[in-house]
Order: structure tokens, then C-alpha cells, then sequence
């Protein structure tokens, strides 16, 4: 055990991954076309893409949710991890980024899992809660615009079962939630969000330095 975390360096990177799972080529070319965009830096990393994979299988997840798809890394990742029978509500407003998402879900054989509603995801959420499905979802995934991690979070929590989880990405928003200097309406947004969820009673909830940081809030 240590008491610091280890610095992660490209080098360090490379050996990490090579003694890891292997990543599926549809994933790496997913990947590598993302990477050609100025926006590429909202693309999760491997690591989180296998540790998204890793707490649905151990959680038996069936019901999951997603709030923000991008090009539909994170998407793969919680959808292949999924039974056979498993479902994935993807939420997106880009019909840019979700048409690119579209043609690697289908390479992945996990398109089927996965329903896209392209529209604000508070709407989607609404109608979810409006229909009655309260309390049946197992997982949430929260990775999009960052002002309204609040209302993403309040209406995914009721949308799970006691027991079921909410991640959240970009809890530590490239350090730039412990500088004074910055406090551009995102900054504030997620600094706001950390604060909240720390003294939230209804969850279990910890913060991890994976990628650009991750909170897991297990509902009680």
C-alpha cells in the first residue's frame, strides 16, 4: 500500500496497457478517428473505458443509462459488458457525433443494446421518470455538459434501484477545480457538483484519479 498515487507517465501508459485486457480493433479504430477531431479530449480513456466494462459485469447490470455519447467509446464499453437481453438509454443532443457512434456500435455487435434518444438528456430523463420507470435502472454514466451535471444527477438517482450506481466523468476537470484563477461557469459547475455530492445522504460516493477523475455514488 501506498499513501500517494503514482505518476503515470506515457511510458508507464504503454506498459499498463499492454499487460491489460486487449483493446478490440473496432474500439482502437473508434479511438484513432476520434483523436483526428480539435474535440477529441471529451473521448474517455481505455482505462476507463475497461473499468466502465468491469463494474457493469460485476454489478450484473442489465438497465443502464447514458448521459452523453460523443462518438460512443463509453457507449461500447457499458453496452458489450451487458447480458444479451441488456439494454443501453443513450442520451445526445449531436446527430454528428452519435452517426459516428452508430457505425462502431454496429461493428461492435452492440447496437441492438442500445437506444438512442437525440434530444436534451433532461427530457429523456423526464419521460423515463414519467412512465413509471423509477427505481429500474442498475447503472448511470454521466459525461456531458457540465452545468447540468446537478439535474443529470438528481434525475439518474431516481431512476435507479437502491444499489445501483452513477459515474460520473470529469469530477476533477483537468485540475482545474483547485485553482482560484479559473472560474469560468463549468469550473464552478463541477466544483458545485463535488460539493454536493460529498454531503449527498442518500449515496455511498468516492473519487477516483482515473482519466480525468471519476465519482461512483452508490444509492442507498
Amino acid at each position: 500500500m501506498s499513501f500517494q498515487h503514482i505518476h503515470v507517465d506515457d511510458a508507464l501508459l504503454a506498459y499498463i496497457r499492454s499487460v491489460a485486457a486487449p483493446e478490440p480493433g473496432y474500439l482502437a479504430r473508434l479511438r484513432e478517428e476520434t483523436a483526428r477531431d480539435p474535440l477529441a479530449r471529451m473521448q474517455i480513456t481505455v482505462e476507463q473505458g475497461l473499468f466502465l466494462g468491469m463494474l457493469v459485469r460485476l454489478m450484473g447490470v442489465r438497465r443502464a443509462l447514458e448521459v452523453g455519447v460523443f462518438t460512443g467509446y463509453s457507449s461500447i464499453s457499458v453496452a458489450r459488458a451487458l447480458p444479451a437481453d441488456g439494454e443501453l438509454i443513450a442520451c445526445d443532443v449531436s446527430e454528428h457525433w452519435t452517426g459516428i457512434a452508430r457505425r462502431y456500435w454496429k461493428e461492435a455487435g452492440v447496437e441492438d443494446k442500445i437506444k438512442l434518444h437525440l434530444r436534451p438528456a433532461v427530457e429523456t430523463l423526464d419521460a423515463l421518470l414519467a412512465a413509471g420507470q423509477a427505481g429500474t435502472f442498475d447503472f448511470a454514466f454521466i459525461d456531458a455538459d457540465k452545468v447540468n451535471y446537478g439535474a443529470y444527477y438528481e434525475r439518474s438517482l431516481r431512476l435507479l434501484r437502491p444499489g445501483g450506481l452513477v459515474a460520473v466523468d470529469n469530477v476533477l476537470w483537468h485540475g482545474r477545480v483547485i485553482d482560484p484563477q479559473v472560474n469560468d461557469e463549468d469550473t464552478l459547475a463541477i466544483r458545485a457538483f463535488n460539493a454536493a455530492l460529498r454531503d449527498d445522504p442518500r449515496v455511498d460516493q468516492l473519487m477516483l484519479p482515473i482519466g480525468d477523475g471519476v465519482t461512483l455514488a452508490r444509492k442507498k
